[in-house]
Order: structure tokens, then sequence, then C-alpha cells
């Protein structure tokens, strides 16, 4: 396996001095033609090791080129996020060829907030500042397919939002209107991508309903959708390493994963 640290922009955008990094992670045998960029949970308040680098190791050991974009989270705010997100579906896109992938074949994939920073990659389609500035910010942004592991999709509501994904970024007074707006399972539509989806119902920081409501506009907007629902387990579990009989029961999910890649051409 090859790893390749690259800037996602040669100046950074934003006024912000931090210049979002994207990391290519190629295997030395591919079984795939297309490549998946992922998007580590943290709340928006960091990026976890084993949502990002983690995953990409797993995908690359199994034949599949992966990205980790390390996206600006707080105290920055949206759109900066998704401008990261965006960018690197669009990176990717644009360098298919020194990479030996096929640019149709482009999937996106988070974990909790990074799930749904995933999403809203996927629905949210209204322009924002600072894109256009490059031949790369030519690329379509819409990945070919998702991928979201217990992710955060409402910003707001009772027993069911995430609302420190929320605040880290959007600020803390949270507008309804805004939530809304960015709320994956409210503004999908027929242009969705396909998804695969995956959640524990112990899980106590993201509820399950998440997925639950995501997954069926997706059936309402005839998009296809895979899911997996595991009855133990807690949020943040990432692959579920561990020896544990819950831990073995959900680290499945990483195989079904592989299955559905093939599935789906990639």
């Amino acid at each position: 396996m090859i790893t390749e640290e690259n800037n996602l922009w040669e100046s950074t955008p934003g006024l912000c001095k931090e210049i979002p990094k994207i990391t290519a992670y190629i295997p030395e045998n591919k079984a795939y033609e297309g490549a998946v960029v992922i998007l580590p949970g943290g709340g928006y308040a960091m990026r976890a090791p084993h949502e990002g680098e983690g995953y990409a190791k797993f995908l690359a050991e199994n034949g599949m080129c992966a990205f980790v974009v390390d996206y600006r989270v707080a105290p920055h705010r949206f759109p900066l996020p998704l401008l990261d997100a965006r960018r690197g579906v669009r990176y990717v896109r644009h360098f298919a060829d020194k990479y030996g992938i096929d640019k149709n074949k482009v999937a996106i994939m988070g974990s909790s907030a990074g799930g749904h920073l995933a999403a809203l990659t996927s629905t949210y389609y209204e322009g924002i500042e600072f894109e256009g500035m490059d031949e790369i910010d030519k690329e379509d942004f819409i990945p070919n397919a998702q991928i979201l592991c217990y992710p955060v999709i409402k910003l707001l509501g009772a027993k069911v939002a995430h609302l420190g994904s929320g605040q880290n970024l959007l600020g803390s007074e949270l507008q309804v209107k805004m939530c809304e707006e960015l709320s994956p399972d409210l503004i999908a539509t027929e242009k969705t991508p396909q998804a695969f989806i995956w959640h524990t119902f112990e899980d106590g920081a993201v509820p399950v309903y998440n997925s639950l409501d995501y997954a069926r506009r997706l059936k309402d907007m005839g998009v296809d959708v895979e899911m997996h629902l595991f009855p133990r387990g807690g949020h943040g579990m990432g692959l579920a390493p561990g020896d544990t009989p819950i831990h073995k029961n959900v680290q499945q999910w990483g195989g079904l994963l592989l299955n559905w890649l093939k599935l789906i051409e990639f």
C-alpha cells in the first residue's frame, strides 16, 4: 500500500490559514475500479483516526483506492466543511487517471458527523462561496454512491438529533430553517446517489432513527439502499475491533460493504 498526502488547494480558500489535506491510500493490487472519499467522524469538532485512516487501510488492503479528507471542523463553520468535502470528490475525479480509477465510480463515506457531511455532499446542491477557483472545481461534486456509518442526519429535534454536531457546524444558536435545509432526510431527491448504511439499535449518541429516516426518504425518492442494523453496540465502533460477541457481530459490516461495492460494479 502506498500513501500520499497533498493539499486540497494550492492556496487556502475561506480566508483561513489552515490548508485542508487529502491523503491517498493506494493498494498494491487493485480489485476495484472505483474509489472512496472518506470523511471521519468527530461531531464537527475533531476527526477520528479510526474512522479515517482505519477505514482507508481496510479498503486499500482489500484492493480499493481510498482518500481521507481532513475537512475543517470547529471553530470553522458551514459551509467550509462542505466545501472541503466537495473538493475531495472533485480532487479524486480530476486525478482519476493518475490513480488508475474510474472517475464515474467515486463513493463518499462518513461516520457520525462525517456521515452527515457525506450525506450532505450527496443531497445539498446549492452553490457555496469559494467554489470555481480552478480546473479541479470544474468536476462534479456529487458522488456516485454514499457509505454511511451510524450517521448524524438530524441537527435539531428531541430524541433524534445530535445537537453537538449542529452547534459545531452552525454555532450555538441553531436556527430551525437552517437545520432543516441541512437535513439530508428532508432534501434528498431522485438525483441522490445510492447508499449503504449501517447503525446499531443501542447507539445512545446518534439514535438509529437518523438512519431509518434517511433510508425512508431515499426509498420514497426511488434511490437504492442497502441497510444493516445490529441489535447491540455503542456509538463510534468503526470497524469494531474486539473479540466479544457484540464486536464480532458488528464486524460483519466490512465484508458486507465490500460485497455491495461489487454489486454496484465499483
